[in-house]
C-alpha cells in the first residue's frame, strides 16, 4: 500500500494527466500528453497484480472477498475510484492484457479548475444557460470532456436553485451543494447501470442530468426523451466533431427508425461541443474547440439528413458564437500556440486549413 501512495501522491506533485501500471515497463506518468518513468524498474505481473489489489482496498473492497472486486478477473475490466487524502482524487480503469493486470489512472484533483484555467471559451459556458434539451460534449479519450461538462455543471450549481443529477462511471469531480442540490450516483456502487439509472433518474424530480457516455441506442433515445419533457441533458459521445457526432447518433439506430430519430434529435438538441488537446510550442497542453449551437437553419439540416451542410452553416453563423475546429486551430496558430503541423494533423478538414494557412 505505502508504494502505491508514493506513486499516487508523486503523480499529483508532477501535474500528471495519467498513470500507467502495465507489466514489462515501468510505471509511467503522462504529463502534458508525454511519457515519463516514475522510476527505472520494470514491473513484473506479481507488482502490478499487488498494486491493483492495493487501488481495491483504497476504493474500499475486498479484493480477495469482495465478488464487485473480481470483476477484473471475471471479464477483463472494471472501473473504480478512490482518493488520497492531501492528494487527489483517482479514476482507475483496470484491465486484463497478456495474463497480467494493468491500470491506466486519471489523476483527478479535488479543486474543479475554473473554465479559465482550463482555457473554456464563454461560449461554451454560455450553454450552462440553457434550461432544457440535449447538450453534447465529444472527442477523443483525454481530451478534457469531463472537465468541461463539470464546469457547466458547477456554473449551473452556482447559480440555479436545480435538482441536478449526475450518473458517472465512475464519479470524478465531487460538487458540493451550492444554490442547487446535487446527488450524485456512481454505476454499480449507487446502481445497476447508466440505463436503470437514467429511467430512474426521470423519477426523482431532476431539472439536469449529466450522464456520463451515451453508451446504445436505448440510452440515447431516453435521454432525448428526459430532453423532450423540459430537462436538461448532458452527456459525452467519442466522436469528433458535431456532423460526425449527429450522424453516429442516428446510425445507431435501425434504417426504419432514423427519419424519427432525426426528427426527434432535431427538436432537442441545443449544441455540440467537440474539443480536443494540443500540444502546444512551449511543451505545454492547449484546448481547441468546435462549437455548434442548434439554430433554426441547422436543426433543418439535422430534419432533412443535410448534416454535410453544418460545417458551412456555422462559419455562416459565427457571429452567434459558433466555431469550426479549423478556425480554433487557426487562432491557436496565429497566437503562436501551436505549430504549423500540430494545427493540421488535428484538423477536421486539412483541405479548408490549408487553404487558411496559405
Amino acid at each position: 500500500m505505502t508504494e502505491l501512495r508514493e506513486i499516487l501522491t508523486k503523480a499529483k506533485e508532477k501535474n500528471a494527466s495519467d498513470i500507467f501500471i502495465i507489466a514489462g515497463h515501468p510505471v509511467s506518468f503522462k504529463i502534458n500528453g508525454e511519457f515519463f518513468d516514475y522510476s527505472s524498474d520494470v514491473m513484473m505481473p506479481d507488482e502490478t497484480g499487488a498494486l491493483i489489489a492495493d487501488m481495491y482496498r483504497l476504493a474500499g473492497k475486498d479484493p480477495e472477498a469482495d465478488p464487485a472486486a473480481e470483476a477484473v478477473a471475471l471479464t477483463g475490466d472494471d472501473d473504480i475510484s478512490f482518493a488520497i487524502a492531501g492528494a487527489a482524487r483517482y479514476r482507475a480503469c483496470l484491465y486484463k492484457q497478456r495474463g497480467s493486470l494493468a491500470a491506466v489512472v486519471r489523476v483527478i484533483p479535488f479543486v474543479l479548475p475554473t473554465p479559465e484555467e482550463m482555457h473554456i471559451p464563454d461560449s461554451v459556458m454560455d450553454f450552462a444557460d440553457m434550461t432544457k434539451g440535449l447538450i453534447l460534449v465529444t472527442g477523443p479519450a483525454g481530451s478534457g470532456k469531463s472537465v468541461t461538462l463539470s464546469c457547466l455543471i458547477d456554473k449551473i450549481n452556482a447559480t440555479r436553485l436545480n435538482h441536478i443529477i449526475t450518473l458517472e462511471d465512475p464519479i470524478e469531480f465531487l460538487h458540493a451543494h451550492k444554490k442547487s442540490i446535487v446527488s450524485q450516483r456512481e454505476i454499480s456502487l449507487d446502481t445497476h447501470d447508466y440505463l436503470s439509472a437514467l429511467k430512474s433518474a426521470l423519477r426523482q424530480a431532476p431539472d439536469v442530468i449529466l450522464i456520463g457516455e451515451l453508451r446504445d441506442p436505448e440510452s440515447i433515445s431516453i435521454a432525448m426523451t428526459a430532453a423532450e419533457t423540459g430537462h436538461l441533458v448532458l452527456s459525452t459521445l467519442h466522436t469528433l466533431g458535431a456532423t460526425n457526432t449527429i450522424d453516429r447518433i442516428v446510425d445507431g439506430f435501425p434504417a426504419e427508425k432514423q427519419p424519427q430519430i432525426r426528427l426527434q434529435l432535431s427538436m432537442v438538441l441545443q449544441g455540440v461541443i467537440s474539443q480536443q488537446l494540443i500540444r502546444t510550442v512551449e511543451g505545454t497542453q492547449y484546448p481547441a474547440f468546435e462549437i455548434m449551437a442548434a439554430n433554426p437553419a441547422i436543426r433543418t439540416m439535422i430534419r432533412d439528413a443535410k448534416t454535410h451542410q453544418i460545417e458551412a452553416a456555422m462559419q455562416t453563423y459565427a457571429n452567434e458564437g459558433m466555431l469550426t475546429m479549423e478556425s480554433s486551430l487557426l487562432s491557436l496558430y496565429e497566437q503562436g500556440l501551436i505549430d504549423r503541423e500540430s494545427a493540421i494533423v488535428h484538423s477536421f478538414n486539412s483541405d479548408t486549413l490549408l487553404r487558411k494557412l496559405k
